[in-house]
């Protein structure tokens, strides 16, 4: 006998699997209030204090670096140095001449060597050196040398002036035509001091030469 053969059946159509729930995407702020906010570089934006006023540095902080191209502090440009050995030749020659006439007025004048009268013969003679010649280093060597002269010729004026007073003779013949009868006299009056005022009158001069040079 044939068997008849059940007929096959097809599988059970299998249930989908219960489906998932999908995450919904989200609307994106277009500024979160979490994003970093941009910092304001303007001085209003700088720390203050309830009444609105700005703090004070506190101390150790370091101070913000200069903006591009402004230096710190402008230096000045040294002063050039005046340096005319011929200008503070003749200024100083110039000074003692006249300081030699003064010093001795005031010799004939009041009969005595006056210790002041030859430190200024040397500061006249110093100050125009250094002023008008500057720091030339001959300069201080030369005021002195010509302060050394001033003070000898103003003893000499002062002395002319004085036997010009004893004598027929006026001033000028005296200090012009017997010059020499001058020294001879001057040789037999000098005394140790006479040599201090010279002393005094070259160091002045140095020393103000060199103080006041530009």
């Amino acid at each position: 006998m044939t068997q008849s053969v059940p007929p096959v059946q097809p599988p059970a159509a299998q249930e989908p699997a219960e489906q998932q729930p999908q995450p919904q995407p989200q609307p994106v702020d277009a500024a979160p209030s979490s994003a970093p906010q941009a910092v304001d570089a303007s001085p209003s934006s700088a720390p203050q204090s309830a009444d609105g006023a700005p703090y004070a540095p506190q101390p150790g902080a370091v101070p913000p670096p200069p903006a591009p191209g402004i230096p710190y502090g402008a230096v000045p440009a040294p002063a050039p140095v005046r340096n005319n050995l011929g200008l503070g030749l003749v200024a100083a020659f110039v000074a003692a001449v006249v300081a030699a006439g003064v010093y001795g007025a005031i010799i004939g004048l009041t009969k005595h060597e006056i210790g002041w009268a030859a430190v200024g013969v040397g500061f006249l003679v110093g100050l125009a050196a250094g002023r008008l010649g500057g720091r030339n280093p001959v300069l201080p060597v030369a005021s002195a040398v010509l302060s050394l002269g001033s003070v000898y010729i103003g003893q000499l004026v002062g002395e002319a002036m004085i036997v010009a007073k004893d004598t027929p003779l006026s001033f000028s013949e005296l200090f012009f035509q017997h010059f020499d009868v001058l020294q001879e006299g001057w040789k037999a009056g000098a005394d140790p001091l006479t040599f201090v005022f010279f002393a005094i009158a070259a160091y002045v001069a140095f020393s103000t030469a060199r103080k006041t040079a530009l």
